[in-house]
């Protein structure tokens, strides 16, 4: 049998699901810096981590990415998609772009993403798990009830929280994920 008989065909290029997830990512980075400045639960949880963290959300093995990160003041920013310069502290990386859309269409949580082993980690397990936790906060603030269900692993009691953290928190996300 001779090999050189048989080429390899390359797999085609998905241009619209790395389209897809880059716009989803530069979201929902932009909407985690919003939301550090405005849900108080998202501002503790951003608190635990150390100055000059960087977070690197990406899709493999050369997909779309996403840099959050806090500067020396404690101010969460979306840095960007460019890694050139940049030394994370937390890695976090989708296993490839199937799994991305996965995750990104929202039939799959994060927490079962990591469970399925679509998601690796480098860095400390702490940081990981609260930006697990934030991703969960970020995506109620962003998504419909019936949607978000799909997304998070547990729904919160918004009758329990107040009507100001729900609604108006809501709206102040959206404004600043999309005009800061």
């Amino acid at each position: 049998m001779n090999i050189d008989r048989y080429p390899e065909i390359p797999p085609k290029d998905k241009f619209i699901k790395k389209a897809y997830v880059a716009i989803m990512l530069w979201i929902v980075g932009r909407a985690m810096q919003a939301a550090s400045r405005v849900d108080p639960v998202v501002k503790e949880e951003f608190s635990h981590l150390r100055d000059n963290f960087l977070l690197r959300l990406w899709v493999a093995p050369n997909g779309p990415s996403m840099f959050v990160g806090k500067d020396k003041n404690g101010k969460v920013k979306y840095m960007g998609w460019n890694p050139r310069g940049k030394k994370t502290t937390l890695d976090m990386q989708i296993k490839g772009i199937e799994q991305a859309v996965l995750m990104f269409t929202f039939q799959e949580s994060t927490a079962v993403a990591t469970s399925n082993d679509r998601l690796i980690v480098s860095g400390d397990l702490d940081d990981a798990c609260a930006i697990v936790r934030i991703l969960d906060i970020v995506e109620i603030f962003l998504l419909p009830k019936i949607i978000t269900k799909l997304a998070v692993k547990r729904y919160p009691k918004w009758s329990q929280m107040s009507p100001l953290r729900k609604y108006v928190g809501r709206v102040l996300v959206y404004i600043r994920a999309f005009t800061v």
